[in-house]
């Protein structure tokens, strides 16, 4: 009978046991709430004491209105710096443009003195070679006033003659001009006329005819002779010695 009561009370099938508080609820929270509002008031005087240790309370507001002042300037300052580099890019690209109009004025004027310059040199080439040409007290007719012949290069002669009519009434000619060169080639006599054959020329009171002859390799120029002709007759004729 004992050891039936006591396997009652140690398994599953004892009786329930209730243990009771002796201190009411409302109480138990009173009590819950003074330990909480203890801790957060120790938690609050330990985040203030580090603080005050770190040095953050006495100057944090100052530096902080400090650093958003120089903020402030720094803004000011970037939008001076940005609107005096717009207007220095400004300037720039205009003096961009003007130095390329310069150059390009300057180019066009120096192509222009340089042209100049070669039509001058052609006409005092040409008031050379007309005075060289026209003698004075010049008789009438027709006539070959002057004849030259010159090595532009090794294997090159550069000619040209001037044809005149002498009077102050003349009338306008028409004809045709004939170039014979004599020389030697490879030792031999050598005599040739020009490739095309003889050059038409019409002129009133002077005209002007010139040409260049590719040589032959080993030839040398002796004379040039020039005869104008007028149908079969020869109404001028000049010869030259190189």
């Amino acid at each position: 009978m004992r050891f039936r009561l006591i396997r009652r009370r140690l398994t599953i099938s004892a009786p329930q046991m209730l243990v009771r508080s002796a201190l009411p609820w409302p109480l138990r929270w009173a009590m819950l709430a003074i330990v909480i509002g203890f801790c957060a008031a120790i938690g609050l005087w330990a985040f203030e004491f580090g603080r005050d240790i770190a040095g953050l309370e006495r100057g944090g507001r100052d530096e902080l209105l400090q650093l958003r002042q120089q903020a402030a300037e720094l803004k000011v300052q970037m939008q001076t710096l940005k609107s005096e580099r717009d207007k220095a890019q400004s300037i720039s690209n205009i003096a961009d443009t003007l130095v390329t109009a310069e150059k390009a004025s300057h180019d066009k004027l120096v192509a222009q003195v340089k042209q100049l310059e070669a039509e001058n040199l052609a006409l005092r080439d040409d008031l050379g070679f007309f005075e060289r040409l026209i003698p004075a007290g010049a008789s009438e007719g027709l006539a070959i006033r002057g004849l030259q012949a010159e090595m532009s290069a090794p294997s090159t002669l550069k000619w040209q003659a001037l044809v005149m009519q002498a009077g102050r009434y003349t009338n306008e000619f028409s004809g045709r001009l004939e170039i014979t060169l004599v020389g030697l080639s490879n030792g031999k006599n050598w005599t040739v006329s020009l490739p095309e054959g003889s050059l038409p020329i019409k002129f009133k009171q002077y005209g002007r005819i010139e040409g260049v002859f590719q040589l032959p390799a080993q030839t040398v120029v002796k004379s040039v002779s020039a005869r104008v002709m007028d149908g079969p007759t020869v109404r001028a004729t000049q010869t030259i010695k190189l």
